[in-house]
């Protein structure tokens, strides 16, 4: 098994496998519904449907990133709004999204050049843009990133 068969395994496991940690994401985030994922419960938090909405954009964009070699930009605003008023439609269009990126994600990380991996995207680390590291720790850092949030949303999901 390569390196990167063995990081795309854990990108699938904290997405949807066998995480060892716990639940994995979807498994976090199945019977949600778009009440819930809209809801609020601690003013100062996000809502499950923002959380999900800033994965997708940060999958999309770890996805860009690792295909184009490139410090890119972000592919969406870094927390994407998802209204008190979303309806079921647009609860299965974040999940879509995150799905898609997740997916887009999987693809780039399977095509990338193995003597890539260690190449930093960006002369500079710039921590909030999420750059200036190599795809090795881009892919690690998304699977945590997965994980990290699916811990959000249980405790959230105890609340609505």
């Amino acid at each position: 098994m390569t390196e990167l068969n063995r990081i795309t395994d854990q990108l699938r496991r904290a997405f949807d496998g066998d995480a060892w940690s716990g639940p994995s994401l979807l498994d976090t985030l199945a019977g949600i519904t778009a009440a819930q994922a809209a809801a609020r419960p601690l003013p100062q938090a996000h809502s499950i449907g923002e959380i999900v909405r800033h994965l997708a954009t940060w999958a999309a964009t770890v996805a860009r990133r690792v295909a184009e070699q490139a410090a890119t930009g972000l592919t969406a605003a870094d927390w994407p709004d998802f209204p008190a008023t979303a309806d079921e439609a647009a609860w299965q269009t974040a999940l879509t999204e995150l799905h898609a990126a997740h997916a887009a994600l999987l693809r780039a990380a399977e095509a990338l050049p193995l003597a890539a991996l260690d190449t930093p995207l960006g002369k500079v680390r710039d921590r909030p843009d999420g750059s200036g590291v190599s795809p090795y720790v881009l892919l690690h850092g998304t699977a945590q990133h997965y994980l990290y949030h699916a811990g959000q949303i249980a405790l959230l999901r105890k609340l609505v």
